[in-house]
């Protein structure tokens, strides 16, 4: 009896739908960093005759002259994915799995990166996969972000964000 239970809750947890549903859409991709070219901001106030140069501001919008945070619009600090040790990324290069291990194991963990999209399509919290960029999840929307095939990709560097550029691309997104 204690068996046939144990085996009824297996089961049942192994074929319930517990996964997330997977959508594929073609979606127009574009790579940002967080320099102030691509997120709008300036250093130093012309209040104090950009003598504080060691502050940013923001320099278009509605929140013009205020600070800027670096932040995403979810309160969130954007970050580049991190595809972990185990992953595609470690097969197609094996002579980095002592580095991560040794050198830097909290990279053994593999870290969704930070997209921005247009809310209104895509909440917060909304994750997907780029290929090419790996697994993101919506944290930022920007201004010229509009509908729903359209996302920004963020990159630690501007050339990175260069190198990617503007890319169609098949992108998984899962549901809740």
């Amino acid at each position: 009896m204690k068996h046939s239970f144990l085996a009824i809750i297996i089961l049942s947890l192994l074929f319930s739908g517990c996964a997330a549903k997977q959508v594929t859409r073609k979606m127009k991709t574009t790579g940002y960093c967080g320099c102030g070219y691509c997120c709008g901001w300036e250093r130093g106030s012309w209040k104090f005759l950009k003598l504080d140069v060691w502050h940013r501001y923001v320099k278009t919008g509605k929140n013009r002259g205020k600070a800027y945070s670096g932040k995403t619009a979810s309160g969130t600090k954007p970050r580049e994915p991190v595809p972990g040790l185990f992953s595609v990324d470690s097969i197609k290069h094996p002579w980095m799995i002592p580095v991560r291990v040794i050198l830097f194991p909290w990279f053994l963990l593999p870290k969704d990166g930070t997209i921005a999209a247009d809310t209104k399509y895509h909440r917060f919290g909304t994750r997907m996969y780029v290929p090419g960029y790996g697994w993101g999840v919506v944290e930022d929307r920007g201004g010229a972000i509009k509908g729903a095939n359209r996302l920004d990709l963020y990159f630690k560097s501007h050339r990175k964000a260069l190198n990617w550029g503007k890319r169609n691309v098949d992108v998984i997104i899962q549901k809740k």
